[in-house]
């Protein structure tokens, strides 16, 4: 049994190409073949559990690596192959492989003004009369965990994979995420997407599609609207559904608007519309239940539909179901609400998704508010409570602050506004007011500093629609003001954008 015990502080000595622990006992030995934290073939130590890396091992680099030839055979035979000349031991392949550097502690030091040299070599085999044979090119490569600054000139790859294959959680890293063919980082807490403009008006544009005029009547619109957030003004129309729609689930990346369920009539169908261009939705797939009335959340790749009511079973739904925004294809069962309930308003962090209120059976309005991780399937958790009662209306967050609607009565109608801090939990807290009232459904929808509220029913007992849409700052909260008009008379809208606050995760 080994005497001496290892710790992350200790230690390392190279003895034959072997690292020892210390000197006491050279016998001991850890074999840590080709590449670092490999598989470990441990003799003696019979406490050594885990093993992060040789973190008291650095190399430095205090001239250039040099390469030269030797040559081995005799004649026809004789073959040059590469040698290391210089202070560092690149290691003495033959030709036909490439040169790798690993330090042992992954960390390089390179002296200040001192210059690390790393090229191609060309190489060649026999001389037959004179003549180059088998000429190749070989290129050097040194691998290293960190340096303070690096220069290069012609091409620089950073590592790349699937989303699946993030592995490093470090602050600073950067990648390129191959399933959504765009760079990213880990900024300490979660991935982002570096910054890219689509083209299109200062990427703060709100989106309002389908919808009914009349309601019962069930004179539905297959009409998209588009608002610019930031300058405000009349709607203007965008396209169109390839059906009628209303009381749906909606969300969106920075590139589509996902639609899911609708009761006209009730269908488990999804569509989607690209946010970039204008004209007709296309066909996505389908929701795992035949439902309408459920909460949409999303971040920039992962959209996913809560709750809901089935019109078949007569009854809420507590099942939250995902897709992949950037494919087609079927949503995925991703767990389960804390409650069985539909008409709630939903928002996102790129983090977190955030449920608010809504209906549970018969018609008992709800002040729950729920929360799930969108980057990781399972269910709700209790987030908090509303200020007050929440139900069929709609909400959106500018990433830090999620914010819906609420009531003060049982009837619904809408004069206030309320607020959350999506990254804790908690209750929400007043934030401003309407100045007239409405209810059931309006579309919200937001960027990261303005939310624009657009349509919805006038004050109980009436159910005429309305077209008027207001906005409210997100900093500060406060009084909504008019912002301007639909393009139609509408309730039993959704609402999205391509700038919301769940944008930058995944």
């Amino acid at each position: 049994m080994a005497k001496i015990r290892v710790g992350f502080s200790s230690d390392f000595n190279v003895r034959d190409t072997k690292v020892g622990f210390g000197t006491t006992n050279p016998a001991a030995l850890l074999d840590v073949p080709d590449t670092l934290k490999a598989d470990l073939n441990i003799a003696g130590v019979a406490t050594l559990t885990a093993y992060g890396g040789f973190v008291g091992q650095r190399q430095y680099i205090k001239k250039p690596a040099k390469i030269g030839v030797a040559t081995v055979g005799v004649g026809t035979f004789q073959q040059y192959y590469e040698t290391e000349t210089g202070f560092t031991n690149l290691g003495g392949v033959h030709h036909g492989d490439d040169q790798k550097f690993n330090t042992l502690s992954e960390d390089l030091i390179i002296d200040d003004g001192e210059i690390l040299n790393i090229t191609n070599i060309s190489m060649f085999g026999t001389k037959i009369g004179g003549k180059k044979q088998d000429s190749h090119n070989h290129s050097s490569y040194v691998c290293a965990g960190s340096l303070e600054q690096v220069s290069v000139t012609g091409h620089f790859s950073v590592p790349s994979g699937g989303i699946n294959d993030r592995q490093l959680f470090i602050e600073g890293t950067v990648r390129f995420n191959t399933d959504l063919n765009t760079l990213e980082f880990f900024n300490g807490v979660e991935w982002r997407q570096f910054t890219y403009n689509q083209g299109h008006s200062g990427g703060s544009r709100a989106y309002f599609a389908g919808g009914t005029q009349n309601y019962p009547t069930n004179s539905y619109s297959k009409n998209i609207d588009l608002v610019n957030i930031q300058s405000g003004g009349n709607a203007t129309a965008f396209g169109e559904l390839t059906q009628t729609m209303g009381w749906y689930g909606i969300c969106s990346s920075a590139t589509r608007g996902v639609l899911s369920g609708t009761n006209v009539p009730a269908t488990n169908r999804m569509e989607y519309f690209t946010l970039a261009s204008g004209g007709t939705g296309f066909d996505f797939g389908t929701q795992s239940a035949q439902r309408y009335g459920s909460g949409g959340f999303s971040s920039s790749t992962r959209g996913v539909y809560a709750g809901g009511w089935s019109p078949s079973g007569g009854a809420n739904l507590n099942v939250m179901d995902y897709i992949e925004i950037h494919t087609l294809g079927n949503a995925l069962d991703f767990g389960d609400t804390t409650k069985r309930r539909r008409y709630m308003s939903a928002m996102s962090s790129p983090v977190r998704g955030v449920l608010m209120g809504g209906i549970s059976e018969p018609v008992a309005r709800r002040i729950d508010i729920d929360f799930s991780s969108i980057a990781s399937k399972g269910n709700a958790v209790t987030f908090g409570y509303c200020a007050g009662n929440s139900s069929q209306h709609a909400g959106c967050s500018n990433g830090v602050r999620g914010i819906g609607a609420y009531s003060a009565g049982n009837a619904g109608e809408v004069t206030r506004f309320q607020t959350v801090n999506i990254a804790t939990t908690g209750n929400a807290e007043d934030f401003g007011y309407l100045d007239s009232s409405r209810y059931v459904l309006p579309g919200f929808a937001c960027d990261k500093t303005r939310a624009v509220y657009a349509g919805g029913f006038a004050e109980s007992p009436s159910v005429a629609s309305v077209s008027e849409m207001d906005v409210i700052d997100l900093t500060v909260g406060g009084l909504a003001i008019d912002f301007g008009d639909l393009t139609q008379k509408r309730a039993l809208i959704g609402g999205c954008s391509d700038s919301h606050g769940g944008l930058g995760g995944f």
